[in-house]
């Protein structure tokens, strides 16, 4: 049998594997429940944001492509964080999938109200190196906080084969800015040592008990959402198939309460609208509710529920696609939205895979109402970013598990 017959079977036998795993699996009990802030009974909805900064962040010298960025607000804890607000990541190099693609990083720093220099911070030499088995390209980084203030840093990787048949490596920091391999996530169900066509793209959902849920997505053949859960060191402790459906990947998590999430999908089908998945018991049992009146072009979506308890997303519009990129807002349940444009570019330009964190105005966390900043790609050649600030009173709201 040839190389490439026997490499399709091996494939297709994990397809196999992985969609029968993880509609087998489910998560433990006694779930942690998610970290939502409790807004105050008489605290407005404040959907009205003004752009207070933007442009494009600085990239490593003579290289002319990024793409996929991920945003981190450094906590507290962490020991940049009083000179510096948060943390951008992405990959660069002369193309995607390029092997000279690298991860590189930038921080904001908060008295010059600037970037500083990029860094790169992980290249797939050294992540081979540490798992000792050879990378041919790496790509889509997320950022995460743990509850020590350490980050952590997902990134996918692939040896044989492309992005389809990548794997997600896990580093944490063990120095400001300076991270080191923990391991391959064991993603796929029954046979972990395959973990074949499983990416990340979106940022974890904080949990109650200094964990996280992180949004990973399967996309050899069919296409479906999963959701991974850490604990406070970030140690993977369940996975869960997040929707039935098999043409929806990359999810974005939101909480509309401690144990209300919602997952928001891009969607490779016909119907061209946002796919929605919800749990009612902390991510325990998912169900899928259909889509959103949000149209969606087949691209990375970002969504974030604001410590007001309005819900934020950021997305391309189908007919115009990621020429456009559009952010919706909604304030109540049923969901319903009111959209402004942020980009209204020309045919064949490109503002995609965004990235919507909050972040506090100042060193502490307690002191008004957080920005907003978003974060995506620009033209295949930067990263872009915005920094939003509510127009309109609002009481800052307090965290409750």
């Amino acid at each position: 049998m040839k190389t490439s017959a026997r490499l399709g079977l091996v494939l297709l036998f994990a397809v196999a594997l992985c969609d029968a795993g993880l509609r087998w699996q489910t998560a433990p009990s006694a779930l942690p429940v998610a970290v939502v802030p409790d807004v105050a009974t008489d605290a407005l909805p404040c959907t009205d944001y003004r752009v207070v900064q933007e442009g494009l962040m600085p990239m490593p010298e003579g290289v002319p492509a990024a793409h996929a960025s991920s945003l981190v607000a450094l906590p507290e804890a962490h020991p940049l964080h009083a000179h510096k607000a948060l943390v951008a990541f992405w990959f660069a190099g002369t193309r995607e999938s390029a092997a000279d693609v690298q991860i590189a990083s930038a921080t904001f720093d908060r008295e010059r109200k600037a970037w500083d220099a990029p860094q790169w911070v992980v290249n797939r030499h050294t992540v081979g190196k540490d798992l000792g088995i050879q990378i041919r390209r790496i790509g889509n980084p997320v950022a995460w906080a743990d509850a020590r203030g350490r980050l952590h840093l997902f990134v996918v990787a692939t040896g044989l084969g492309g992005w389809a048949a990548s794997r997600v490596v896990h580093l944490t920091e063990l120095a400001p800015m300076q991270f080191k391999v923990v391991r391959t996530l064991p993603l796929t169900a029954l046979v972990p040592a395959l973990n074949t066509s499983t990416l990340v793209r979106t940022v974890p959902l904080p949990l109650s008990d200094g964990g996280a849920v992180l949004p990973l997505y399967f996309e050899i053949g069919i296409k479906y959402g999963v959701a991974v859960r850490l604990n406070a060191d970030g140690e993977m402790q369940s996975i869960t198939r997040i929707t039935q459906r098999r043409e929806v990947l990359q999810p974005t998590l939101v909480a509309h309460s401690p144990t209300h999430w919602s997952a928001f999908m891009r969607d490779y089908s016909p119907t061209e609208r946002v796919a929605h998945s919800e749990t009612f018991d902390a991510g325990a049992h998912w169900q899928d509710v259909g889509n959103l009146t949000l149209s969606n072009p087949g691209a990375s979506i970002a969504a974030l529920r604001l410590s007001s308890g309005v819900l934020m997303l950021a997305h391309n519009p189908a007919g115009r696609g990621r020429e456009v990129l559009l952010l919706s807002t909604s304030t109540n349940q049923p969901l319903s939205w009111t959209t402004r444009t942020l980009i209204d570019g020309a045919k064949a330009d490109e503002y995609s895979y965004p990235t919507l964190i909050e972040v506090p105005q100042g060193p502490s966390a307690h002191t008004t109402v957080p920005d907003v900043w978003l974060s995506y790609t620009h033209m295949r050649q930067a990263i872009a970013f915005k920094q939003l600030r509510a127009n309109c009173s609002a009481r800052p709201a307090r965290s409750q598990p």
